[in-house]
């Protein structure tokens, strides 16, 4: 009784949700455009399907996943767990949370990997690139940037260091990779990692990584909640970018060193 009366509130929410973006598209089309759209009843099905799918998906990670991965940063960060001792002089040891920092990392890559608003755009990329950049790299990309990411964060928490030191640094690297790769032949890829970096904060990243913020900040003597438990979503946003755009520039490197061999090789069989 219980799981139908979540799926019913799930059901109702969804629908709260999505049902603006039906009516804009159908605004525009009557009202802008003014044409009746072709095959009304497949736009319906699909329509259906879309909230059908979308609240057993939610009910699934509310039921599921999210308490899981609360129970998890909780236990990992607990200070029986690490063995954690802090005192005025040395403050907190930040090596003996070596677990926190790797779940971070899997957390991040594992709930990025499947992030619905990532699959998509990684299938478009894949599309208009014309299989130039197939939609599997794209994820594993953008997840490996979340996962180096979600664990520079939590070691921030356990440090203690301030959240505008990493994210003034992290984007100076945004910004010098994006002159370097807006001069190539790869230019297209700077608003598609850019975008990358957006999408990953979406309905299943972000509760966990927060849950693991909160609860990192919440058993470290010494952290505030409120500071220090936000701020690992930002990370989750920015490093993306940096991953997408060297994950090109590496490609690029690679590409031209191979030319130059198979170039020497050539010129050595002519010798020869």
């Amino acid at each position: 009784m219980t799981l139908l009366l979540d799926l019913l509130d799930s059901l109702g929410r969804t629908m709260f949700d999505v049902l603006p973006i039906a009516a804009v598209l159908l605004g525009f089309q009557l009202l802008v455009i003014r044409k009746k759209p072709k095959k009304i009843g497949r736009i319906l099905g699909g329509f259906t399907y879309v909230l059908v799918g979308l609240s057993l998906f939610l009910v699934g990670l509310e039921r599921a996943l999210f308490p899981v991965g609360e129970a998890m940063a909780l236990q990992l960060t607990h200070p029986d767990f690490v063995g954690a001792i802090t005192d005025a002089v040395s403050g907190v040891d930040w090596t003996l949370y070596f677990w926190v920092y790797a779940f971070a990392a899997a957390i991040g890559f594992s709930t990025t990997i499947a992030e619905p608003s990532l699959i998509a755009v990684a299938i478009k990329a894949e599309e208009m690139s014309a299989g130039g950049l197939p939609a599997t790299r794209l994820r594993i990309a953008v997840a490996i940037g979340v996962g180096i990411g979600v664990a520079l964060g939590a070691f921030r928490i356990v440090t203690g260091d301030p959240l505008y030191l990493y994210i003034v640094a992290g984007y100076a690297i945004v910004v010098v990779q994006t002159v370097f790769v807006a001069r190539g032949q790869t230019k297209w890829i700077v608003p598609l990692a850019y975008d990358s970096g957006g999408v990953t904060t979406s309905t299943v990243t972000v509760p966990v990584v927060t849950a693991l913020g909160l609860g990192l900040a919440s058993t470290i003597p010494g952290r505030s909640p409120i500071l220090d438990g936000f701020g690992l979503i930002a990370f989750a946003s920015l490093f993306p970018m940096i991953t997408v755009m060297g994950f090109v520039q590496i490609d690029v490197a690679l590409t031209a060193w191979r030319n130059r061999q198979m170039a020497l090789r050539a010129q050595e069989g002519e010798i020869g």
